[in-house]
């Protein structure tokens, strides 16, 4: 049985009525349209794609160019678990996007232009890569962005005496409101009843496994307030760009039939950890895990291969471009500060969660061998920056960039004058010094194409630009009386 039978099969199995067609924008929003599953039993979506309105979508087509087709990938359809009532009874399922009468791919569409382009390049030289993304986010009562909140939680002196911190909105969640607090930066693996989002991430679990994708484990992480993390086994390059939105759809979709909000923005706390998207990696000679791991060296005392460290070469040389991508909100720069978890500055090592680069060390055997990369968080485009990671770990493996010894030390315990003499750079501080660095990558503009990069960059600078002009009432509170 063919792809387009099987979905036609599970389509009338399911008595599905609606189609939600998705893709992405380049900044990364998810898009759906609803299309009645008629037309993909008895109607020519197959052969001819649907048309849709390009300019509407950012970063895609002007308006004089606006015709655009959105061609289905019928591997990925997948019935929505949590729709029942017969009228509403639907499946999603993503595309492609083409241009006009649909004879060439976009060069604006991330899953197809860029995310599928490297994994067949990948293919064609008989290998394959496989990414483990760690995704966290924050589940919520509700949230007032009018209601500003003074409490001694958040002074940066930790709360001693009558040092108050500034003002910040403070989220609604029972883990800050009831008897069972759970302190900033102690949220880390919290059990029950501390831990109120044990029953949500159950009930998420089983739906993504419905959804075909397969939860490893899921626990509460650092932060309070509801922060979680669920983790899925590792995909190849397309296949786990759409299990992250699979992931953040159904994260979305079942807080909001308790009456709860998931949020993926990256840093919704003020002075607690904020939410990462730490993407473990590996090349594999043939399909993964059934041919040989390029990664391992079992002869080396850290199982890593030359190429494996070659490979981290290149993510620290293309880090601060890559940055941009990977980190791409305003907001994601205030996850990237010391002290917090998260990595600023540029070195690897094993073990150790300071570095940007880590190698882990759990299971000492060929296909455990990985590169974990720290610097991404969930507002990226899984499909850019995956996709840019591995371009800029292949390009250290071609042009052979010895990333040096590991660092084994704690980075934020370093000195300035030590980090100068190991050589241990800076990510970026601001989405504007990131982009500066975008616009100056080489590998970067190839992995986007000129289109993408273009768009991205005006998309992102204008999102620079309106953060500039915001009065924030911190602000008022640091200077009103100056």
């Amino acid at each position: 049985m063919d792809e387009f039978e099987r979905v036609k099969s599970v389509l009338k199995e399911n008595n599905v009525m609606q189609v939600l067609c998705a893709f992405t924008d380049v900044r990364g929003y998810l898009q759906t349209f609803s299309i009645p599953a008629r037309e993909f039993l008895d109607g020519d979506a197959f052969e001819t794609g649907i048309g849709f309105d390009g300019s509407s979508v950012r970063g895609f087509r002007t308006i004089e160019k606006s015709d655009m087709i959105w061609m289905p990938d019928a591997s990925t359809l997948k019935v929505i678990p949590w729709t029942d009532d017969p009228i509403q009874k639907s499946a999603i399922m993503f595309g492609n996007v083409y241009e006009a009468w649909g004879n060439e791919i976009a060069d604006c569409d991330p899953r197809g232009y860029v995310a599928k382009r490297y994994e067949d390049m990948l293919k064609a030289e008989g290998m394959s890569a496989i990414f483990g993304p760690e995704i966290e986010f924050f589940v919520f009562e509700g949230v007032d962005f009018t209601r500003l909140s003074w409490d001694m939680w958040v002074s940066p002196n930790g709360g001693a005496g009558d040092s108050w911190g500034p003002p910040r909105v403070m989220p609604i969640s029972p883990e800050v409101e009831s008897g069972y607090t759970i302190r900033p930066k102690e949220g880390y693996f919290r059990p029950p009843p501390e831990d109120t989002t044990v029953e949500y991430r159950n009930e998420l679990s089983y739906y993504l496994e419905k959804l075909g994708v397969e939860v490893e484990y899921h626990h509460h992480e650092v932060a309070t307030a509801g922060q979680v993390e669920l983790n899925f086994k590792p995909k190849q390059l397309v296949e786990v760009g759409d299990a992250f939105y699979l992931y953040k759809f159904a994260a979305k979709n079942v807080a909001a039939m308790h009456g709860l909000y998931a949020t993926f923005m990256p840093k919704p706390l003020y002075l607690d950890n904020a939410s990462g998207m730490h993407t473990h990696q590996s090349l594999w000679k043939g399909e993964p895990f059934s041919g040989d791991a390029i990664f391992a060296d079992p002869d080396d005392e850290y199982m890593l291969s030359q190429k494996a460290r070659y490979y981290i070469g290149g993510l620290l040389e293309h880090a601060k471009a890559l940055t941009a991508l990977c980190a791409p909100t305003v907001n994601s720069y205030k996850r990237l500060v010391p002290g917090f978890e998260a990595p600023i500055y540029i070195c690897w090592s094993l073990r150790n969660r300071s570095a940007l680069v880590r190698v882990p060390m759990y299971v000492k055997k060929p296909s455990a061998i990985r590169v974990e990369y720290r610097g991404v968080d969930p507002s990226c485009n899984p499909y850019l920056a995956i996709t840019a990671q591995l371009a800029a770990g292949l390009d250290g493996i071609k042009k052979k960039i010895d990333p040096g010894d590991p660092l084994l030390e704690d980075v934020y315990e370093l000195t300035p004058a030590q980090k100068r003499e190991l050589g241990v750079g800076e990510l970026p501080t601001t989405l504007r010094d990131a982009i500066d660095h975008l616009a100056s990558d080489e590998v970067m503009h190839e992995v986007l194409g000129s289109h993408i990069l273009d768009a991205f960059m005006e998309l992102k600078i204008d999102e620079w630009n309106q953060y500039c002009l915001y009065i924030t009432p911190w602000e008022f509170m640091k200077y009103f009386d100056v």
